[in-house]
């Protein structure tokens, strides 16, 4: 996978604890205590403001009523300058060292460690990984991290996110999730301290109750035998035959991703282990080795962006529910 990391003065527009990432770019700190340290050290510590538009006819400019351009203040007027997003007069800019702040407590705890920071494109979207303490045993040595990724755009799109991001060790697979079924959790920002220590209290038991869960249905996929019949089933809920049936394209886009899920769910990295081999548990990271690493999906940046936040990350939310859901049918 090609790194999207923004090069500032020569070095790179990221942050990280413990072993340098596989682009072998950032700068290594011993556990930042803040997000403000993590953004700083990310080199992530600029603002952004927001620009009337313009549209231009000849000599003539007209200010167009309700739209702005999101920029960065540091490239306001040079060339380098890109819009990060349209947006109207009713949006309030969220800067880079407030977006996590409510999280500071948390880690204040010592309940979790900012791990790694970043950022996407042009600085559209930054985004944090937080690291919990005690990892998932799935089962013998197939071991899962549990993280935490933070994210906040510059574009309009979303606000403050925070997804559960579980990484397999064996593979590196991210095996990316909602806190709850939607899309997103709005956190709530506020100045005053003993409101913020309570809504980072009230989020970490989401946290610990949300990571309970998902070990509790890890487990119990490698309980899941699969034959070819199951399998079959599994992967046409994950891919599902597309609304128009008359569309061949698409019909044979669903049967290329069922086809490459079932390689990896075969072939993938751990997959052959002890306990694990032609279990639910191979079969859901079959399809997120195949959205993380397949040779067929999108490359560089668009990969990372689809994986966390775009198709790839709806397919995995929608493998994950669907292994759930049929654990309890296939069990019995």
């Amino acid at each position: 996978m090609a790194h999207n990391i923004e090069m500032k003065n020569g070095e790179a527009s990221m942050m990280y604890v413990d072993e340098k990432p596989w682009h072998g770019l950032g700068t290594k700190l011993e556990s930042p205590a803040t997000a403000a340290q993590a953004i700083e050290a990310a080199k992530l510590d600029w603002e952004v403001t927001k620009v009337p538009l313009y549209a231009a006819s000849g000599r003539r400019r007209l200010a167009l009523e309700n739209r702005f351009a999101v920029v960065r203040k540091d490239l306001l007027g040079k060339k380098q300058c890109k819009a990060l997003g349209i947006v109207g007069s009713q949006y309030t800019p969220l800067q880079n060292r407030e977006a996590f702040s409510f999280f500071d407590p948390i880690v204040g705890k010592k309940a979790a460690v900012y791990h790694t920071a970043g950022v996407l494109g042009d600085g559209e979207r930054i985004w944090i990984l937080a690291k919990l303490p005690e990892d998932i045993r799935v089962i013998n040595d197939d071991i899962t991290h549990k993280f935490l990724l933070l994210s906040n755009s510059h574009d309009g799109t979303s606000a403050v996110q925070v997804k559960f991001t579980p990484i397999r060790v064996v593979c590196q697979n991210t095996l990316t999730m909602a806190l709850n079924k939607g899309p997103t959790v709005w956190v709530a920002h506020t100045q005053n301290i003993h409101e913020r220590l309570r809504e980072a209290e009230r989020l970490l038991g989401i946290v610990k109750e949300g990571f309970a869960e998902i070990e509790k249905t890890f487990k119990a996929m490698v309980q899941v035998k699969m034959g070819a019949d199951k399998l079959n089933e599994y992967l046409s809920l994950v891919f599902p035959d597309p609304a128009d049936q008359t569309n061949e394209r698409a019909a044979k886009k669903v049967l290329k991703n069922r086809g490459w899920a079932e390689h990896f769910f075969n072939q993938g990295k751990g997959n052959s282990a002890r306990g694990v081999r032609s279990t639910l548990w191979a079969a859901y990271n079959g399809v997120t080795e195949f959205v993380d690493h397949g040779e067929t999906r999108r490359t560089g940046p668009r990969r990372l962006n689809s994986v966390w936040f775009g198709d790839g990350y709806l397919i995995k939310a929608r493998a994950y529910e669907a292994a759930k859901d049929r654990i309890v049918a296939w069990l019995n």
